[in-house]
């Protein structure tokens, strides 16, 4: 039975850290990544978290009353380990904007770090900040009629927060991306600079002289908690804990920029230091996020639910190793290395304990398919080849948006979803162009992705 709430207040835990980071997009991957690792750092108690949630305001709240003290059960094979987890020193829901600038204008706080996944940089095709979107223009509105006006994007709160910290005087801080993004730090930057110059041409030269921004590649597979899950840990820890996250025992935090107010000692806790992320970022992308995107797409199309369910399929298997064997020759580690990394990854996928949903996966393919794909598919196509195992990824994704497999969850649904209606030989080229206009002229990728339609889906009379 359990015997107790998790909560701080009632002695639990160590006390809280002095607030010297903040937190935006307070999900189940930052509570077992970035907050992780600022806990297990040497100089821990020196830095707590301020963490704001994205959109969902839940969260915060139970981890308010919990004191931001929550447990996270690392799961392997052989056993479940729990740990409690204590740099969430505060937590704040999206709404409480004062807050959000309060944190950024203190003198204390050294770093931002980001988790909103690939849509909530509101980005465009070309990767500059979408001007045309409607919520970005109302955040631009009421920014150029009074700063510190509540605002819903993240570029519009992140220049909301560093004009406060300007009119505060409050020194450099350094904004760290950590969502799967080629160049995520340059991505920032420039969704930050341009929304900044156009609202106050002052605040982004202030920002280029004041603002660091420092990019990463995250990993740790982190699913959905369920009931399930809480129940289970109650049981074990002998208190209730309304914010339990799973996860597993991999993790990887590769960070490249500056800190010019200082930073947590990471690296004792396993992250690593590096002058040039890119190699790490592509080897992540294309080998894990890839095979990840199709086994959600082709692996729920042939019944399966979770991770460790598609790749115990020989079909889905047997398209993972041809997909993974077209990435490799693209990416510059030895092939000792990525056997190494690919035989891992294997291990982690087959982890039955960490029930990765492929509806989870599946979620804004739009966004996540030009970075993990496409790149590869290109590279494949300037050899000479089709590339089949990066176009079936396609193929399947495609499959998604016309209604089968996991159900669909894109921040650009209703567009992508209507390219992909109509005849096979219709919605390939017309899904295409979206991604690539090169793309969707190639006869021989076109031809290719619209008989591996048919393929992935079983739908032998389909055209």
């Amino acid at each position: 039975m359990t015997r107790r709430w998790l909560s701080r207040a009632a002695g639990m835990g160590r006390p809280a850290g002095p607030v010297r980071l903040v937190h935006l997009g307070l999900g189940n991957f930052f509570r077992s990544h970035q907050a992780w690792y600022t806990d297990r750092a040497s100089d821990a108690e020196k830095w707590g978290y301020a963490a704001f949630s994205g959109r969902s305001n839940g969260m915060a709240r139970v981890l308010e009353d919990q004191g931001g003290l929550y447990t996270l059960a690392v799961r392997s094979p052989d056993e479940d380990r729990l740990e409690l987890v204590n740099s969430i020193s505060e937590a704040h829901s999206a709404r409480d904007h004062q807050a959000w600038l309060a944190s950024l204008s203190s003198q204390r706080v050294a770093a931002v770090t980001i988790t909103v996944t690939e849509a909530g940089y509101c980005a465009n095709a070309a990767g500059g900040l979408d001007f045309s979107r409607a919520d970005v223009a109302r955040d631009i509105q009421r920014l150029r009629a009074d700063l510190t006006e509540p605002v819903v994007t993240t570029p519009a709160r992140l220049v909301a927060g560093l004009a406060a910290r300007q009119r505060a005087d409050a020194g450099p801080i350094t904004l760290i991306s950590c969502d799967n993004l080629a160049g995520n730090a340059a991505l920032t930057s420039r969704i930050v600079g341009q929304l900044a110059e156009f609202v106050d041409p002052s605040l982004s030269q202030w920002i280029t002289e004041s603002v660091a921004v420092a990019g990463t590649v995250v990993d740790r597979i982190t699913p959905r908690t369920t009931d399930e899950d809480l129940d289970a840990v109650s049981a074990r820890a002998g208190y209730r804990d309304e914010a339990v996250v799973v996860t597993e025992p991999f993790s990887e935090w590769v960070i490249s920029g500056a800190f010019p107010a200082g930073r947590p000692k990471w690296e004792d806790a396993g992250a690593v230091f590096a002058n040039d992320v890119t190699d790490y970022e592509h080897r992540k992308l294309w080998l894990l996020n890839g095979a990840h995107s199709l086994l959600a797409y082709a692996g729920s199309m042939r019944g399966h639910r979770s991770v460790p369910q598609a790749i115990a399929d020989e079909k889905c298997l047997s398209w993972v190793q041809q997909w993974w064997n077209e990435a490799r020759r693209h990416l510059p580690q030895s092939a000792v290395e990525l056997d190494a990394y690919s035989g891992k990854l294997l291990e982690r996928f087959s982890n039955t304990k960490i029930s990765d949903r492929l509806e989870r996966i599946a979620e804004d393919g739009s966004q996540k398919i030009p970075v993990r794909v496409l790149p590869v598919l290109g590279a494949e196509r300037s050899a000479g080849r089709v590339a089949t195992g990066a176009t079936r990824i396609l193929a399947a994704w495609i499959c998604h948006l016309r209604g089968l497999g996991a159900p669909i969850h894109d921040v650009d649904a209703p567009r992508m979803i209507a390219l992909a209606q109509g005849t096979l030989q219709s919605a390939v080229p017309n899904v295409l162009f979206v991604l690539d206009p090169e793309l969707a002229s190639d006869s021989e990728v076109v031809a290719t992705i619209t008989e591996q339609c048919i393929e992935v889906s079983g739908l032998a009379g389909e055209r």
